[in-house]
């Protein structure tokens, strides 16, 4: 693999493991916010009209921001069954296919993300609740998501393209990075 692309591969790896890390930091707030939300309702009758509101605006971001580092690792959600039934050449070529669907999945939806993000800083959205938080800065998310989901999947694609063997043996190790 040529010197720069490997750079560039290791360099949006590691971005996406930075973000995956900070956005699991995201946990500290939202499970205390769960269980305050919880506690305050079924042990004191008084249920909080914040915290279960607060862990679910949380946990979009959290979502989102993961999904990028877990392509590279391999967490998401796949047919096992058929890569494990296929030869790698064969799985080789059905990643070779899923790659760039993924990256025009992901610019399909930053066409439509990033004006939706626009037009809710524009009209400060709250959520309309008697809280009534801003929720336009978790709706900036969703375009940034995609860009990284985008981008860790060209890096994915690329690396198959020029590593015959990547796709031999599965990601098991989550500090993989090149």
């Amino acid at each position: 693999m040529p010197k720069p692309v490997s750079l560039l591969l290791a360099a949006i790896t590691r971005v996406n493991l930075l973000v995956f890390r900070c956005a699991s930091l995201l946990m500290f707030i939202i499970v205390p916010a769960m269980l305050l939300a919880v506690v305050s309702r079924y042990v004191f009758d008084a249920p909080s009209n914040w915290a279960m509101e607060l862990a679910t605006l949380l946990f979009g971001p959290y979502f989102l921001l993961a999904g990028p580092y877990l392509l590279h690792i391999r967490g998401h959600v796949n047919l096992d069954l058929v890569q494990r039934a296929v030869s790698p050449r064969t799985r080789r070529f059905l990643e070779i296919v899923n790659y760039p669907i993924i990256i025009a999945f992901c610019a399909i939806l930053l066409i439509y993300a990033i004006p939706f993000a626009i037009q809710s800083w524009q009209y400060s959205e709250t959520s309309y609740s008697s809280w009534n938080p801003q929720i336009w800065p978790v709706k900036f998310f969703i375009p940034i998501s995609l860009v990284l989901l985008g981008l860790q999947a060209l890096a994915e694609w690329l690396r198959i393209l020029f590593d015959k063997h990547s796709t031999d043996e599965l990601v098991s190790d989550p500090e993989v990075i090149g």
